[in-house]
């Protein structure tokens, strides 16, 4: 492919992120199932972009990573009590289901900034990867900001109590210790849960014919 191809895949790209981060940026204007729509579709592409960068490590740097560094570990979120599949999310109480989503969020804000600026000061990954951590580190601020905003529309309309705000203040802890690998196959993860949940969230809240 042509670079002036690949330029403009990647603006066209660009542009479709930023029109979701505007959205989110003024996510105070706008109605709580438009809100909803919003934060569904940038989960759906924060865990879309990792698991492209995902995919990319595991093809070309994994064979070369020490066996131990590609093992299973404790995720850092692992304390996190998350519903185990849909029908347990579906049951579980929206106030719950709200604090996990923020709490998740939340504890990958600062493992994703390092994680970024890491691979910025590498050679062992492509610009293009760097492009996507950082974009990953801004996504998941982007998200994390619209959801406090959704949570705070749908407390005013009774939906879950007010107890949740600083709920989730020291769950980023325990995460530097983690791998490249480690911390993409994590992060993978708990997107994948972020976006289930928020699709779960929005039909205990707004219940449509289609839940």
């Amino acid at each position: 492919m042509s670079k002036c191809c690949t330029l403009i895949l990647f603006l066209i790209s660009l542009g479709g992120r930023l029109d979701t981060m505007n959205s989110l940026q003024t996510s105070s204007l706008v109605t709580v199932p438009d809100l909803f729509d919003r934060v569904i579709q940038h989960s759906r592409r924060m865990h879309a972009l990792s698991s492209e960068l995902f995919t990319e490590f595991e093809k070309y740097l994994l064979p070369s990573i020490n066996h131990l560094d590609r093992s299973p570990h404790r995720c850092h979120t692992a304390r996190i009590l998350t519903p185990n599949g849909k029908e347990n999310a579906q049951r579980t109480p929206r106030e719950e289901l709200t604090e996990v989503i923020l709490r998740l969020l939340f504890a990958w804000r600062e493992p994703l900034m390092h994680f970024h600026q890491n691979l910025h000061h590498s050679k062992d990954y492509s610009s293009a990867s760097h492009r996507k951590a950082k974009q990953m580190s801004e996504m998941v601020h982007e998200l994390n900001h619209g959801v406090e905003i959704l949570t705070e529309k749908i407390q005013l309309l009774g939906e879950v109590s007010n107890s949740l705000r600083g709920l989730w203040v020291r769950d980023h802890q325990g995460s530097r210790a983690m791998s490249d690998y480690q911390l993409l196959h994590c992060f993978r993860r708990d997107s994948n849960k972020v976006q289930n949940y928020l699709k779960i969230l929005k039909c205990r809240v707004l219940p449509e014919p289609s839940c």
